[in-house]
């Protein structure tokens, strides 16, 4: 076996491969390639891994993920052949729901049109129309996880009222839940997506949610760009059937829809929510350690959450 050695699935940012390599030797994969003989592996939340894959790594026991989501990873085939998978859900929290409310801050005041604004030289010239108070908005929160739920402390330490969305009512949460999205769209400000990627929330928010919400609602999205019904978006912002939108995911990233590009009233981040130092080097603490309590024998080397 290959103690020592970690294969690596997919490109991982640096600042965790450089942690990941102070303990081991990484190889990287060939694509379609036989791999034996690896017992550890890492993949992200968008290169993810299935069955084939796991035919081709045949001796794989830890599956390790840099990203919280799960989506992409065939999870009850990895639980069937043993594999333990260990994402990294709670050292991205802090830092994605930051980025969910500047992007509610960068649309609603719309500091990133202002931008565009002063660097075009119109300043003088026009003069931009009011913008919204972010503070004295309500807003609703799809999918109230842990990173939903700091966000909904954020918002409300800052002033917004909080409603919230998901399969089922949290205990001990001090914010009202809404058992309908569409109910949620007509009752607030802005939407922000913290749900989970997949086909249960494939479209969740499409035209009829985004008609709910109305010509001053908001959608940010930091959760998975399969949750919204893109050309539904799009079209709500073309007409300005919404205010706007605030997105860092995208259903097709990095390929994203052109036409996002020539609208004014839509903010539009890299997949960058979680990009920070402090994250990474929380990532490739986590990985690291995982990997240090597998090859220990103990069981903290964690499972996907």
């Amino acid at each position: 076996m290959s103690s020592g050695r970690i294969l690596l699935l997919a490109p991982i940012p640096p600042e965790v491969r450089d942690r990941l390599a102070a303990e081991n030797e990484l190889v990287s994969y060939e694509k379609g390639a036989s791999a034996p003989g690896f017992e550890i592996a890492v993949t992200t939340s968008m290169a993810g891994a299935n069955a084939a894959l796991f035919n081709l790594v045949p001796d794989l026991k830890l599956l390790l993920c840099n990203g919280t989501g799960l989506d992409a990873i065939d999870v009850a085939e990895a639980g069937r052949r043993g594999i333990v998978v260990r994402n990294t859900p709670d050292e991205v929290v802090s830092d994605t729901a930051d980025f969910a409310i500047g992007l509610l801050y960068a649309v609603g005041r719309r500091i990133a049109e202002g931008d565009r604004f002063v660097r075009a030289g119109r300043w003088g010239a026009e003069r931009l129309s009011p913008a919204r108070r972010v503070s004295a908005m309500t807003i609703g929160i799809v999918g109230l996880g842990k990173i939903g739920q700091t966000i909904a402390a954020r918002a409300s330490g800052l002033g917004m009222t909080v409603l919230y969305t998901g399969p089922r009512r949290k205990d001990g949460v001090p914010f009202e839940y809404v058992g309908d999205v569409l109910e949620l769209a007509e009752r607030v400000d802005a939407l922000i997506l913290s749900c989970p990627g997949g086909a249960e929330t494939r479209h969740l928010v499409d035209r009829a949610v985004l008609s709910r919400l109305g010509p001053d609602g908001i959608v940010v999205n930091v959760s998975r760009g399969s949750v919204v019904d893109e050309a539904a978006l799009i079209a709500a912002l073309e007409s300005k059937s919404i205010r706007g939108a605030g997105l860092d995911v995208f259903d097709r990233e990095p390929a994203l829809d052109a036409r996002f590009t020539g609208l004014e009233n839509v903010v539009l981040s890299p997949h960058y929510a979680a990009v920070t130092l402090e994250t990474r080097a929380a990532i490739g603490e986590a990985l690291a350690g995982a990997v240090r309590d597998f090859r220990a024998g103990r069981k903290g080397a964690g499972a996907a959450q």
